[in-house]
């Protein structure tokens, strides 16, 4: 099977939610990181209907060795980024890493 796709929760803090968006939507910062690395597909940013700030986001690469790749050659720009966004969260964790 080819594909790799991780996924994210996150409870967005109300006052930073225009924030988050711009970091974290189709074409974000996050995106924007991606997008230098060969094997990047999409990101889907998904809001839930039920419980207020809270979002899902769906990465998507052609494999797990291409996301890996990108995790090393970006790992110190990725890791910026990441501190960077700390303050819009409250709370952000991994939901699972698929294949397909």
């Amino acid at each position: 099977m080819t594909g790799y796709t991780y996924i994210w929760e996150f409870q967005v803090k109300p006052e930073q939610e225009a924030s988050f968006l711009e970091h974290y939507g189709s074409e974000g910062i996050w995106v924007q990181l991606f997008k230098q690395a060969p094997g990047f597909i999409e990101t889907l940013l998904l809001r839930d209907r039920d419980v207020p700030y809270r979002y899902v986001t769906v990465d998507r690469w052609q494999s797990a060795a291409a996301y890996q790749a990108f995790r090393t050659q970006f790992a110190e720009a990725y890791a910026a980024l990441d501190r960077a966004c700390e303050s819009l969260t409250s709370a952000e964790r991994e939901i699972g890493t698929f294949d397909g």
